[in-house]
């Protein structure tokens, strides 16, 4: 497949592949926002998805006339409790009835905890589950990656490979064939006072040894060594991976929001959106601040993600 160079030509790619494949379908927990289905009903216009819907009726359907789309075009679900929504969304994934499980006015703790279920829930062994930000950036020739900016706040050596590797697979589903990997730091050398800098080797290695796959590591990098060539070339840093990292890991969860919603605020005409990656399949969990366009991308690369891993 064609790298995915920006989020407009990611939802080209997807409604092509869906073309070809076949449509996704989304489990949506307490689908009780206009806004939420009017992405999910884009989505289903464009074919990418069918969408089973789970949470009071009433609501559900006010929301469904509302957001212009048609209760036929939906599998309801009914169900009143907040936390049961969770438990039937996810089972749907699980039991192969769907594909993707989406969070709507639910809490994200009750979210979660379907996710995590030990007997419905979707994690596969003991994998880390993590979350990726994934980005178009005016200037910039390929979506940028970031994780994990959203789940887990300070992985240790081993989550962090993890980490790694769930965001090269999601990557890989776009198109990036071998995508290179930063390990973010304030530094470019190994200092022995700072952590970040010892694991970034650790994980250098280990991608060298053949433990995180299908991709390159390299670091520390200090972030205009991984984005910029010039940078790297000012400062003799002679690697493939710097100037022209797709995947920016950080050492911890404040460095990966803030980056991610940097971008978001100050990077004018760039677009974000996110899923949570590791699990057996596709989660997205958007806010409810996020726009139905952002709501949309994020649906997009679900699709993308479960079309690769059902290969």
């Amino acid at each position: 497949m064609e790298q995915i160079r920006s989020l407009s030509q990611l939802i080209e790619e997807a409604t092509k592949l869906c073309a070809e494949k076949g449509r996704k379908r989304i489990s949506v927990a307490m689908a009780e926002d206009a806004g939420l289905i009017s992405a999910i009903e884009e989505a289903r216009k464009i074919g990418l998805v069918e969408a089973t819907l789970v949470g009071n009726p009433d609501k559900v359907k006010a929301c469904i006339a509302e957001a212009g789309a048609s209760e036929s075009s939906y599998h309801i679900i009914p169900e009143t409790n907040e936390a049961a929504c969770g438990i039937v969304a996810v089972t749907e994934v699980s039991s192969k009835r769907a594909d993707i499980y989406m969070k709507g006015q639910l809490h994200t703790d009750n979210f979660l905890r379907g996710m995590l279920n030990k007997e419905v829930g979707l994690r596969v062994g003991k994998r880390a589950i993590s979350h990726s930000y994934f980005h178009s950036i005016p200037g910039y020739d390929r979506v940028i990656f970031i994780a994990d900016g959203a789940f887990n706040m300070y992985p240790d050596l081993k989550m962090k490979a993890d980490i790694v590797q769930n965001t090269v697979n999601f990557a890989r589903s776009l198109g990036v064939e071998l995508p290179k990997v930063a390990c973010l730091a304030a530094v470019e050398m190994v200092n022995p006072d700072m952590p970040c800098t010892i694991d970034a080797t650790a994980l250098v290695q280990m991608n060298a040894r053949g433990q995180i796959k299908n991709c390159i590591v390299d670091g520390p990098l200090a972030l205009d060594n991984a984005i910029d060539e010039e940078a790297a070339k000012i400062k003799h840093i002679k690697s493939p991976v710097a100037g022209h990292a797709d995947v920016l890991f950080v050492p911890q969860i404040e460095v990966g929001n803030a980056l991610a919603k940097s971008i978001s605020f100050f990077a004018k005409g760039s677009e974000t959106a996110g899923l949570i990656i590791g699990a057996a399949a596709p989660v997205v969990l958007t806010s409810r601040a996020d726009s139905p366009r952002a709501k949309l991308l994020s649906i997009a690369g679900a699709v993308m993600l479960a079309h690769h891993q059902s290969k």
